[in-house]
This record gives C-alpha cells, structure tokens and sequence, in this order.
C-alpha cells in the first residue's frame, strides 16, 4: 500500500514537471508568434509554476490527512482485538496460576 502511495505522490511530481516544461514550451510559441514578450512569458511560467506547486501541495496534504484517517479507522478493530485477547490471556494466567500443581506418577 506504501508503494501505491509513493507512485501516487511521484507521479504527481512529475506531473508538476511537466506541466511546467509544457508552459513554457507554449510561452515560448506565442513569444516567436509575437503575441508576448520573452520576460512577460518567463512571468506567465513562473505564475503557473507556482500555482501548480501550491495545487499539488494542497492535495498531497489533503491525500495525507485521508491516508491517516482510513489508517485510523482500520486499526480501530485491529485493538479491539488485541485488548480482548490481553484480557483472555490474563484471565487464563490467573487460572493457571490458582490451579494446584499435581505431582507426577513416576
């Protein structure tokens, strides 16, 4: 499951990557077109870098926070279990215990 997580968390990187590399290949178009400036160009990239970067931030939080709770709501029953099967083990120890211990025929 760890590893779904970090494939989910890598792709998604890379995806910021690319959208990056994109931008700016599609700047660089309307630059030789005449349509923007180079340095209006870089600043549009940059806007749309940054605004990628806090997206992905937002949602790798967001990814995070679901990841805790369902990991809380799974083990909930997991200690349920374990607290019952402590009060088993006790309850047996202690009639172990308060048994007599028979001697051996040999």
């Amino acid at each position: 499951m760890t590893n779904l997580f970090k494939k989910t968390i890598l792709s998604a990187v890379g995806a910021a990557v690319v959208t990056r590399e994109r931008a700016e290949e599609a700047f660089g178009e309307f630059v030789r077109q005449g349509k923007v400036s180079a340095g209006d160009a870089r600043i549009m990239a940059e806007k749309i870098t940054v605004q990628g970067r806090k997206e992905f931030e937002t949602a790798s939080h967001t990814l995070g926070d679901k990841i805790k709770e369902t990991l809380a709501r799974i083990d909930e029953p997991t200690k349920t279990r374990i607290a019952a099967l402590e009060a088993r083990i006790k309850a047996l120890e202690k009639k172990h215990v308060s048994r007599p211990v028979r001697a051996r025929k040999t």
